[in-house]
């Protein structure tokens, strides 16, 4: 995980403040309602959904926003259905950018709507690699030296540089807030980009799509492909990769697009 040594002491008390309002229900929360489960991507923590989440439970909806390990969609994917064990009643589980590639693997009955915010939706057997074809999709701007590897536990992982992460990553935001969002940048394992997809649950659950417009990681071309070949509701905004942290009023109407 990249964290700069400068931000390690604030960063902490924050991931301990996020990590206890994962799992908040507000008071006025509706239980008619399905639960709603928000998985961030690589280069991110649970934080990246701050906005979206106070968006929907302002409206009235529970929501969870679980911890994405970051090692493989099976992993990953496995960590998700734990948390979904305990909830009760449907759920809707949206993901962001490798996060689409995880709940893509999320297979619970309890799932009556997927919604993929600037994600990854491979089909079975498909890498994130493959997926995402330059040859098919140029422009991603998410190359060396702006992803940038450091060793890790796993072998080898990658992230954002932090001098390339305003204007990759996030274009659309103030330079304090991409300097927040550098402080709480997970790493994801390499291997996680390399692992082929298991059967994808978008194949017999509905899903809904916002592409990012002007996303410098994941081509919208490649976006509006992977939504196309889902049968997503697909709706667009212009917005960087980071959409739910520039754009959260419209990627929370999106998910309760689903939910409704």
């Amino acid at each position: 995980m990249y964290v700069s040594n400068s931000l390690r002491a604030p960063f902490a008390a924050t991931v301990l403040a996020a990590a206890l309002a994962a799992f908040a229900v507000p008071a006025h929360a509706d239980t008619s309602r399905p639960t709603i489960v928000l998985v961030h991507g690589a280069f991110a923590d649970t934080t990246s959904w701050d906005g979206v989440a106070t968006a929907l439970r302002s409206d009235g909806y529970r929501v969870m926003v679980p911890d994405n390990p970051l090692r493989g969609p099976a992993n990953d994917a496995a960590a998700i259905e734990k948390v979904l064990d305990g909830i009760d009643g449907p759920v809707v589980l949206a993901g962001h950018s490798y996060g689409g590639a995880v709940i893509t693997n999320v297979h619970d009955t309890k799932v009556k709507a997927m919604v993929y915010i600037a994600a990854f939706a491979p089909q079975q057997g498909e890498p994130i690699a493959i997926a995402m074809d330059p040859f098919r999709f140029p422009g991603s701007q998410l190359q060396p030296p702006a992803l940038a590897l450091e060793p890790s536990n796993s072998g080898l992982d990658g992230y954002v540089a932090p001098d390339a992460f305003n204007s990759v990553f996030a274009q659309d935001v103030s330079p304090a807030t991409a300097a927040t969002m550098v402080a709480h940048q997970h790493s994801i394992a390499v291997t996680a980009l390399l692992e082929p997809s298991g059967p994808a649950a978008w194949a017999t659950t509905p899903t809904w799509y916002l592409v990012s417009a002007a996303d410098r990681v994941i081509p919208p071309a490649a976006e509006r492909f992977f939504a196309q070949r889902m049968g997503a509701h697909t709706t667009e905004v212009d917005a960087s990769h980071a959409s739910l942290v520039s754009q959260p009023a419209v990627v929370a109407a999106s998910i309760e697009q689903a939910a409704r």
